[in-house]
């Protein structure tokens, strides 16, 4: 592995993430055992601690949880998904510290090995009441042990994408048992009622997202098909783009100029009607494409030269879904005018791509 593989390098940005999450953590455990001294003054450092560092798992893991549909709905949550895996490492972590302090208040102070009181000691799996939700903590515990040993790129390399992907999706089924662990556990002992409106509110966040984001990729692939049942062709991705600028594509053996310009695609024959110069080379001045030749200009959206000019070159049919561009090959006649395609949340685009 050394050979290969060298250190993770700590960049600003991860550097003020971590520097973030642990900040954060921190005030959240010294809140959480102050105020529970405060409102429970019998309760001792050992049950705050452990309820303290439970309930930052469990809340941590419901973020890990609901950063990938968030990113898929709106590209502002990217950066959380960039540095997932501090995160998930990080919910593990905080786990196993509450596991460990859990097994030596409960289990460690007898005759019998702790792990294996932790599954003897309390043999009613019959009953909801009195279940040994214990033992549920740690199946969870030992999936995000998986999860966060694998979580280098070592493995996903050598593990191979598929078989990794199938090994870190097990994070639904230690949620699941989490959800469990609490509900047959905290929850029976519990009188307050904010707890389990927590617990409701949590898997209700986790549930509408995923299923929001499930019914979006819905309508994209949709969207997919039905452009290339239309004749569309996928010929790139609008990022690769420039501002008022193009890239050429051969569609039929027609070049076509497809360019971006305020958040808008049009596509028109890459061939000038003056000399047949390049115009996917040039640039959109003043609203016009303008050939780099002759500066001969057309309008992106008819492919007509502005008046008195009457030149005039063919358009094409676009769509833009998700990023993708798709161009129908068959040219509209000269002077056809073509709505351009707005491009998906352009504002949150430029906006992304500035702070890079």
């Amino acid at each position: 592995m050394s050979v290969q593989y060298g250190a993770i390098s700590w960049n600003r940005q991860k550097k003020v993430y971590d520097v973030t999450v642990l900040s954060l953590l921190a005030l959240y455990l010294g809140s959480f055992v102050g105020l529970g001294a405060w409102l429970h003054p019998s309760a001792t450092a050992e049950t705050l601690l452990i309820r303290a560092l439970g309930t930052a798992a469990f809340l941590l893991l419901h973020v890990v949880l609901c950063i990938g549909p968030l990113s898929r709905l709106d590209r502002r949550f990217l950066p959380l998904l960039y540095n997932r895996r501090h995160l998930g490492v990080t919910t593990f972590l905080l786990g196993l510290a509450h596991g460990g302090f859990a097994l030596f208040q409960f289990h460690a102070l007898g005759n019998v090995n702790p792990l294996v009181s932790l599954f003897v000691s309390n043999p009613r799996y019959g009953s909801v009441a009195d279940f040994p939700f214990q033992a549920l903590g740690f199946f969870a515990l030992i999936i995000l042990f998986l999860m966060a040993a694998t979580s280098h790129d070592f493995w996903l390399r050598n593990l191979s994408a598929p078989m990794w992907k199938r090994l870190h999706m097990l994070v639904y089924v230690a949620y699941a048992l989490l959800v469990a662990h609490v509900t047959l556990g905290a929850l029976q002992s519990e009188t307050s009622p904010v707890l389990a409106s927590a617990l409701i509110l949590g898997v209700a966040t986790v549930l509408s997202l995923h299923l929001a984001a499930a019914f979006r990729e819905k309508r994209i692939d949709q969207a997919r098909r039905q452009a290339v049942d239309e004749g569309f062709v996928e010929v790139c991705k609008v990022d690769r783009i420039a501002e008022k600028c193009a890239t050429i594509v051969s569609l039929s053996g027609e070049r076509v100029a497809v360019f971006r310009y305020d958040g808008r695609v049009s596509a028109i024959s890459n061939a000038c009607q003056h000399q047949n110069g390049p115009l996917g080379e040039g640039r959109i001045i003043d609203g016009c494409v303008t050939c780099p030749w002759h500066g001969y200009q057309y309008q992106p959206e008819s492919g007509a030269a502005p008046p008195p000019f009457k030149e005039k070159v063919p358009t094409f049919q676009v769509k833009v879904v998700e990023g993708a561009v798709f161009v129908h090959p068959r040219p509209n006649p000269l002077g056809t005018h073509v709505q351009p395609a707005e491009i998906e949340s352009s504002q949150g685009r430029r906006r992304e791509a500035q702070s890079r």
